[in-house]
């Protein structure tokens, strides 16, 4: 409202300066689109409508009331809100600009099409001047989105993107200093995405949260087993109590580091909530072992971390993609139908544990989850191609037949193998 109230007081000004040109003309030239595309950036293209309709009544208002100016606001703030819809780049609201502005100069030449003075000399000025409005428009949104993200320290999709740079240095130092993590933080984002589409979530928000998950990992990584490469396992020295606090302390860890890096409250949000209240059962069950003889017994709260459980859809995917990837590990010769199973009992635990109930995920968007996870795990575990050396080797007396031999004896091994899962994940979460 105070844009258009000063561009609209300047418009008075020029026109009393330069007589020649109207001051309708000059009103053409106030960027009206620019309150919806930022609506619609940051918000909802909905509220972007509304506001379109609050602004072009306002301008209405001020503009000697004039309905010509609440159709020519009204139609191009409703168009820029559509162009930017899903806007990922910075280029797509200059395009959005461009698109209001021509669109402007066409409804000032029906305009003066209606009115008779089609013939006026003013009529090219005005033209010049809405696709003036289009452009300040979009020049205004960019100068504006990125201090609305500071200061009330929110995430649009342009920064998302941004932030999905694997050069960023966040991520940059996740990959030195914890390259396991960061291995499997990459992995948790396919899986993420692919779940978030599936479901149609905020797939780049879930992308580039799962990228960030773990990144408190980086104060103590080599407490986590995935960035212990061979090396003495440091939890072998700790009590179960003093381990579970290093590992939940991670959340933690990474709340502030996601501060320091400007990630964003909804992008903070996932980071606290990828574990929810879940329990840390290789703790849990180490401590019962050493209390076997003890008087007090062991809380499973003691080794739960402290929440809040997630909230939203994609809270809940980076969840449940965290789960299944630290568990595909584990599995031996993952042939599709042991990844099903592994899939499937691990959304199971989880669901099974109330973990889930705070968030809108229901049990169909759970069927299409495990899903798009079996997918992209069959993909990553494909079965290799046969080479010639393989061959030479069939033919000096190992046969196709003894390996499948050796593959079917492995089937007995999957429960056990399945119930080990939430233990070494443990570890590595």
């Amino acid at each position: 409202f105070l844009i258009i109230k000063f561009f609209a007081g300047s418009a008075r000004t020029f026109s009393k300066a330069i007589t020649v040109i109207p001051v309708d003309s000059y009103f053409y030239a106030i960027p009206f689109a620019f309150a919806a595309i930022v609506v619609s950036t940051v918000l909802t293209p909905q509220l972007a409508a509304l506001s379109a309709i609050i602004i072009s009544m306002f301008a209405c208002f001020l503009l000697d009331n004039r309905f010509v100016f609440f159709i020519y606001s009204f139609i191009g703030s409703l168009i820029a809100s559509q162009e930017v819809v899903q806007n990922k780049e910075r280029k797509t609201i200059i395009r959005a600009g461009l698109i209001v502005g021509v669109l402007n100069s066409a409804l000032i030449l029906s305009f003066y099409l209606i009115s008779g003075d089609i013939f006026r000399a003013e009529v090219f000025i005005s033209f010049g001047f809405g696709l003036l409005s289009g452009l300040l428009s979009s020049i205004l949104a960019i100068g504006v989105i990125p201090v609305i993200e500071i200061i009330f320290n929110y995430t649009t999709n342009i920064k998302l993107l941004e932030l999905a740079d694997l050069n960023q240095p966040g991520l940059r130092k996740l990959l030195i200093e914890a390259p396991g993590t960061y291995h499997h933080s990459i992995l948790v984002g396919i899986l993420s995405e692919t779940a978030a589409e599936a479901i149609h979530a905020n797939s780049l928000l879930t992308r580039v949260s799962a990228y960030y998950h773990d990144i408190g990992k980086i104060r103590k990584p080599l407490y986590f087993v995935e960035n212990q490469q061979g090396l003495e396992n440091k939890h072998d020295k700790l009590l179960p109590s003093m381990s579970s606090l290093i590992i939940s302390a991670h959340v933690k860890d990474g709340l502030e580091t996601a501060k320091q890096y400007h990630l964003g409250k909804n992008i903070q949000d996932i980071i606290l909530q990828h574990h929810g209240t879940s329990c840390m059962n290789y703790f849990y069950r180490k401590a019962i072992e050493l209390n076997a003889e003890g008087n007090q017994p062991v809380s499973d709260k003691d080794f739960r971390y402290p929440g809040p459980k997630p909230q939203t859809k994609e809270a809940g995917i980076v969840m449940l993609a965290d789960a299944v990837e630290a568990s595909s590990k584990t599995l031996s010769d993952p042939t599709p139908s042991r990844i099903q199973g592994m899939v499937q009992q691990i959304i199971n635990n989880i669901f099974a544990d109330g973990q889930l109930d705070e968030c809108e995920l229901t049990l169909k968007d759970l069927h299409l989850i495990a899903d798009s996870f079996n997918r992209v795990l069959n993909g990553i575990f494909h079965s290799r191609i046969e080479y010639p050396e393989s061959s030479e080797k069939e033919s000096n007396g190992k046969s196709k037949s003894s390996d499948l031999d050796k593959k079917s004896a492995k089937t007995g091994q999957d429960q056990s193998a399945l119930d080990q899962t939430n233990n070494e994940r443990d570890l590595g979460r």
